[in-house]
């Protein structure tokens, strides 16, 4: 690893970023949901060393970066409905699923004939995007900047503690202003169905396309970050209500075994660890990587996690800590 590493994400460090990308290395760089490491989406090579250094599954897919329509339309096939959202939520946090062009690269696609296609609204990211087209790129293919199946990063030094020796440069753009993955919307098919929640809400959705967004079902093309088991810390989570916290500390002590806490309501004083989770959900969204890297790092056998409300505002939430859940049991 760079000594150097993170670098600011000044003009120097980004022209030296895209030069990279238009070299077929990686770079890893700020948006404003997570931490991407990217890639040239049109380069085998360096599409498969992403696939390599995180070790995700080789069917899939990866979302593709790009500056804005024009850009998207290179990839896939651009239906009115993409052109809407579009127009309403670009550059910002939501991830459109299309039908890939023929002909257009299909390395970040998994094996499939769809795309996942996102403007990012971080100044660093269009930058980026901005310096790279410079250099002949159409877009940048760019999961979370994190071994596959844990926790995303929110800031450059999580994406170096993540990566150690093998990160990639990383531009600093300090930390991410939504803190959770895009919302992506499946667009392949009659309906607009929902596969991931995010910082763009279901209600913002139909609001904008002036139609019903359906749930995801069994016929959804494969899209990223939508795994059951996913976005886990090394230590296991555990989602509680309310009620249940102290009675859940209390067993874990007689057991000897230690236990963290990120918890909404005045519960859980005995914890050995315990962090205040927000009671706005776009701010329990901002910190909740944090709260978690946090946690992991307390020397706890278990972290519990109350359970947000049911409501729609914090569906991205409750996602995500459902997925940390499920992988802490694989």
């Amino acid at each position: 690893m760079n000594a150097n590493n993170p670098w600011p994400a000044d003009a120097q460090a980004i022209e030296e970023a895209a030069r990279r990308l238009a070299g077929a290395a990686l770079v890893a760089f700020p948006t404003e949901t997570v931490y991407g490491l990217g890639a040239d989406a049109a380069s085998g090579r360096a599409v498969a060393e992403v696939y390599r250094l995180k070790g995700r599954p080789a069917d899939h897919p990866l979302i593709v970066h790009v500056l804005d329509a024009t850009q998207a339309a290179w990839w896939a096939h651009w239906p009115a409905r993409a052109q809407r959202l579009a127009d309403a939520f670009w550059p910002g946090p939501l991830t459109l699923i299309l039908v890939r062009r023929d002909g257009a690269p299909a390395f970040a696609c998994g094996g499939q004939t769809s795309i996942g296609l996102r403007a990012p609204s971080h100044p660093v990211a269009r930058a980026l995007l901005a310096a790279f087209a410079a250099h002949g790129g159409h877009g940048v293919a760019a999961p979370s900047a994190n071994r596959f199946g844990r926790l995303s990063p929110t800031r450059a030094a999580h994406v170096i503690d993540d990566l150690g020796d093998e990160a990639p440069m990383v531009l600093d753009g300090g930390p991410c202003d939504v803190g959770v993955e895009s919302t992506i919307v499946d667009l392949t098919r009659e309906q607009p169905v929902l596969l991931r929640p995010g910082g763009v809400t279901l209600a913002q959705l139909e609001a904008s396309l002036g139609e019903p967004v359906l749930a995801s079902d069994a016929q959804a093309p494969r899209a990223s970050g939508t795994l059951e088991a996913h976005y886990a810390p090394a230590t296991p989570v555990e989602l509680v209500g309310s009620d249940e916290i102290d009675r859940r500390i209390a067993w874990m002590h007689q057991r000897g075994e230690r236990v963290a806490l990120w918890v909404r309501s005045g519960a859980g004083a005995r914890a050995d660890a315990r962090l205040a989770m927000p009671a706005e959900p776009a701010a329990a969204a901002r910190a909740l990587y944090d709260a978690l890297r946090a946690l992991d790092g307390s020397g706890c056998r278990r972290i519990l996690v109350e359970r947000v409300p049911d409501h729609v505002a914090w569906y991205a939430v409750a996602d995500r800590l459902r997925r940390a859940a499920a992988g802490s049991n694989r």
